[in-house]
């Protein structure tokens, strides 16, 4: 192969290489141009203020952001969703939070990069959020139950065992989004941002502010506290200064290493009774306690009253009488971390009550061997000074828990056990041994645990009382299944001094099985037999109950919480009447503390209760009463309380939805006719020009705000949809009924506009020509006639409320008129729905005034196209044909899910249902004889007058010029 040969060129023939400056000069712009861009971009992810106020806790890296792989590991651990916190008051609206509901602070962190500093220290880039709650001010009633008071039924002189029902506090929450760094070689993390508040006078605060937070670098029990401090970054002397509020938060462990139930501490279990083996529920043991706080009753072993019980919690007034049990994490072998919390009340909301005062951080493990729970629990110390410097020590208290597996009337704790010190008795942290003992319904995990039981001690007396009701079987008639979800009812009660209380009845066992409907998902009974439910008298169902009921002041407040009457008896298949004994557990009140004893059982208590069929319309679902059979000189003897419920079946639930579903289709369908017969009407003037002055305007005015009003008061929906969260869990719709209403709304604005535009046509018809100044006249005379008529039927709604409301309402009496809640079946109904339902009438006789008007105009013209008057009856009058309907077809109180004639908007009874429709098509065969023989047809030849309309004429200049107006008004 020939080498490449050489060529050299002579200089003068040489080729230069020419140099183009223009885009390396580009390329250094944009280069130069990128350098502003970049400071800015670190200046705005590094602001001054953190530099300022965070770099010497964790200095801000600049460096190449690293992988991710770490923060996946340990971002949770920065979490804590159990968290206390002292000051900061300021930043809340109610200055005077109530005592015993205790503050809480929650905080979410998430990493966005990582970084590697010059020592290879990992550095962690985090945005978060930060929440503080604080209850809002108001007196809450006096630890373990009811006020003594014996005027009314339960509370006459004990207190009745703690709550079932969830205590609600209202709360103020102030959030925080911020943004920082943590190191993770010293646990320090450092972040800025900002919240905002609405403050005392109603106005908005801005809240600029910077978090510091100190972990342990040590994952066991001593490590298990995030200590810290908020700080407000905004001038003394601004309204949204505040002094800085010290955090302590339980930290949300990834990868925890438990060492006190290690080495043999779980030997410390107690064995007694037969307990359930949860390790085989199903989830394992962790699904047994999982994201529940559980509440013990603490029964102290000596009597307080001659010796002075020690107290688990030191330096409190009170010995405790409430034990919390919350389980934070758990592993497959059985390990548990756990907090205790000790106090003298119940009345807490659904956050864990943590507070270092009261507070133990405690480890637990499973006892195959005893079918128990046995753990280690350990005090926080060093916190009074600071938070920051609060602890976790002295180890030295032992707990042991268990899972009975028979229940029965007198037993129903689903979870007992003890606690105790393993001090010496001279030492000042010894404390006498206290009995746990839990409620029911809060053991979430108990589902499917083979071997739980229930036996029934009180049956036979219970079947006594039904015999000698002697309760016939009600040939058919078909009441709900001992096993469906029908037996559990919420309901009213109303005892014998007339006050207002509102509870729930939730079945335990039916049968010889747990009830499958658990209010928690407690317990699931599947695949459960005819065998299983059945008796020697297969008519007859043993079954178990728990009746809760709180009394409450009017804006819903509990004023007393958590009577709680455990029951059991029969109920009859065959007639729907429930029968049971039932049992109060009262509260011993010592000096310095309140417990619960074994022997403190009021049993002389009967229960009865009356189920509405199923598919029937009768009011109440439920009705029944609760009373003591003790005679009346005993203190423990109360006045009956009556108890009616209100709420659906499960099959008047699903069929409501599906009429409700109807209804919203004959909603869009009505509006959209309404819309065509306008249409039609406004096509009818375009072709006949010369009727439009013969239309009564006042008809007009009448049928446009029939439209227009209903857009007002629901003007919201077009736009933000509706956030009725009660209507919309029981519908189980989602969103989808909200959408339906918008395009509801939106027919019905269509229609609107139409009817407003055929408005607008006749009155600048008659404001055209002089000449119909007589039309006018006669207009005003039907004013004169409409108006007084209209006025005399809002004074007789008037009446009629004021009528209602005082003599048909037996639940509303003064006494009365302080009902637990706002959203219920027992409110008064407004004069303002009143009259909404008596202007829905009116719209109804819209053609009255359009006849007075022809007869005062003796007009002979078809003003009105048949299809306007006829359909616009025929779509108002609907509405009454089907109430009629839905009244004799559908079952249960189902008002508050009318959407198709609604009974809010219109008058809607059986009487009214016939009477509008037939007066509706009685007006419209007037108006068919008036526009054929005359409009004054209708009266005696004597008193009709001859009256005729018309255009005068002019000149044909004149006149060619009005028409060509004529058709301007006419077009659409």
């Amino acid at each position: 192969m020939k080498p490449p040969e050489l060529i050299f060129y002579p200089k003068s023939h040489s080729k230069t290489h020419n140099f183009h400056p223009t885009p390396f000069l580009f390329v250094a712009i944009v280069f130069l141009l990128q350098i502003p861009k970049a400071i800015s971009s670190i200046a705005a992810q590094i602001p001054l203020e953190y530099v300022k106020r965070c770099n010497d806790v964790v200095p801000a890296s600049t460096a190449e952001p690293s992988a991710l792989s770490s923060s996946s590991s340990i971002s949770h651990d920065l979490d804590f969703k159990i968290g206390y916190y002292t000051g900061g008051d300021s930043i809340f609206s109610q200055l005077n939070p109530a005592t015993d509901v205790l503050k809480s602070a929650t905080f979410h962190a998430r990493f966005s990069q990582d970084y590697l500093d010059s020592n290879k220290n990992r550095i962690h880039k985090v945005n978060g959020k930060l929440v503080l709650q604080t209850p809002k001010s108001f007196a809450i009633s006096s630890p373990g139950g009811g006020v003594l008071n014996p005027r009314r039924g339960l509370r006459r002189t004990f207190r009745i065992r703690g709550p079932k029902i969830p205590s609600v506090v209202d709360r103020e929450m102030q959030r925080f989004s911020l943004g920082g760094f943590w190191s993770e070689s010293t646990g320090r993390l450092c972040m800025i941002g900002s919240g905002m508040s609405n403050g005392n006078a109603g106005k908005f605060r801005t809240f600029n502010v910077v978090l510091k937070l100190n972990y342990s670098t040590t994952f066991n029990v001593s490590g298990s506290l995030i200590s810290g401090v908020l700080q407000s970054l905004d001038s003394e002397h601004s309204s949204s200064y505040f002094e800085p509020v010290s955090l302590l938060g339980v930290r949300s462990f990834g990868n925890y290493e438990f060492s006190l139930v290690d080495n043999g501490q779980e030997s410390s279990c107690l064995s007694e009774g037969e307990n359930l083996d949860v390790s085989k529920a199903n989830g394992g043991l962790c699904s047994v306690n999982v994201h529940r706080r559980i509440r013990f009753g603490l029964d102290y072993e000596k009597d307080c009253d001659q010796d002075n019980c020690s107290s688990i919690i030191r330096d409190v007034k009170d010995a405790p009488s409430i034990m919390f049990f919350r389980q934070t994490k758990c592993v497959d072998e059985g390990k548990m971390l756990i907090l205790l919390d000790f106090r003298n009340s119940s009345s807490i909301s659904a956050f864990f009550p943590f507070d270092p005062n009261t507070t133990l951080i405690a480890e637990g493990a499973w006892d195959e061997k005893k079918n128990g729970v046995c753990g280690v629990a350990c005090r926080v110390l060093n916190f009074r000074d600071s938070l920051n410097g609060a602890s976790v020590g002295e180890c030295s208290i032992k707990f042991s828990l268990r899972y009975p597996k028979v229940f029965s009337l007198r037993n129903r704790d689903s979870i007992v056990g003890k606690i105790w010190s393993d001090k010496s008795k001279d030492d000042p942290s010894y404390f006498d041994m206290i009995r746990l003992r839990s409620v029911w319904e809060v053991s979430p995990g108990l589902k499917n645990v083979p071997g739980l039981r229930y036996e029934y001690t009180e049956v036979a007396s219970a079947r006594k009382i039904y015999v000698s009701k002697n309760v016939a079987e009600h040939k058919g008639k078909t009441y709900p299944n001992g096993d469906s979800i029908d037996m559990r009812f919420e309901m009213l009660l109303i005892d014998s001094e007339g006050e207002a209380a509102w509870g729930v009845a939730n079945p335990l066992f039916v049968g010889d099985q747990p009830y499958k409907y658990q209010p928690y998902g407690l317990l699931s009974m599947s695949n459960v037999s005819a065998d299983h439910l059945s008796n020697n008298d297969g008519r007859l169902l043993n079954i178990s109950y728990e009746i809760s009921y709180s009394y409450r002041s009017s804006d819903g407040r509990i004023l007393d919480r958590g009577f709680v009457i455990s029951s059991e008896g029969i109920y009859d298949r065959h007639s729907g009447v429930l029968c049971m004994v039932g049992c109060s557990q009262l509260q011993v009140r010592y000096k310095n503390h309140s417990s619960i004893k074994n022997d403190s059982l009021d049993c002389d208590i009967l229960v009865t209760a009356q189920f509405s069929p199923l598919n029937s319309a009768e009011k109440y679902r439920v009705k029944g009463t609760i009373k003591s059979t003790r005679i009346k000189s005993d203190p423990r003897y109360f006045g009956p309380i009556s108890l009616s419920s209100k709420s659906f079946y499960a099959g008047q639930a699903k069929e409501s939805i599906w009429r409700m579903d109807l209804e919203i289709t004959m909603v869009l369908v009505s509006n959209t006719l309404a819309c065509l017969f306008v249409g039609l009407q406004l096509f009818h003037v375009k072709k006949h020009s010369e009727v439009l002055p013969f239309i009564s305007v006042l008809m007009l005015i009448v049928l446009t705000l029939g439209h227009m009003i209903p857009l007002l008061l629901n003007f919201e929906a077009l736009f933000v949809p509706n956030h009725n969260q009660q209507q919309n869990a029981f519908l189980q719709s989602g969103g989808w009924l909200e959408v339906n209403e918008i395009i509801v709304r939106a027919v019905t604005m269509v229609a609107f506009l139409l009817q407003f535009r055929l408005l607008q046509l006749t009155w600048s018809e008659r404001q055209s020509y002089e000449s119909l100044k007589g039309l006018w006249e006669a207009e005003r005379k039907v004013l004169y006639i409409s108006l007084p008529l209209y006025l005399t039927g809002v004074l007789i709604a008037w009446f009629v409320h004021l009528w209602k409301n005082t003599h048909q309402t037996p639940f509303l009496q003064p006494r009365q008129r302080r009902l637990p809640f706002k959203n219920n079946f027992y409110q008064q109904s407004s004069f303002w729905s009143d009259l909404k339902s008596y202007g829905g009438s009116v719209v109804d006789g819209f053609l009255l005034p359009q006849i007075v008007f022809n007869m005062f105009s003796n007009s002979n013209k078809n003003a009105l196209a048949a299809s306007f008057y006829l359909g616009t009856t025929l779509v108002r009058l609907l509405p009454h044909a089907y109430d009629l309907y839905r009244a004799h077809s559908f079952s249960g109180y189902l008002d508050l899910s009318y959407i198709y004639a609604n009974h809010k908007m219109d008058l809607y009874s059986t009487a009214w249902d016939i009477i509008i429709p037939s007066g509706g098509l009685l007006f419209s065969i007037f108006i068919s004889l008036q526009q054929r023989f005359g409009g004054q047809c209708l009266l005696p030849k004597r008193f009709r007058t001859d009256a005729v309309y018309e255009k005068v004429s002019v000149d044909n200049s004149e006149e060619l010029q009005g028409e060509s107006v004529q058709k301007n008004f006419y077009s659409l």
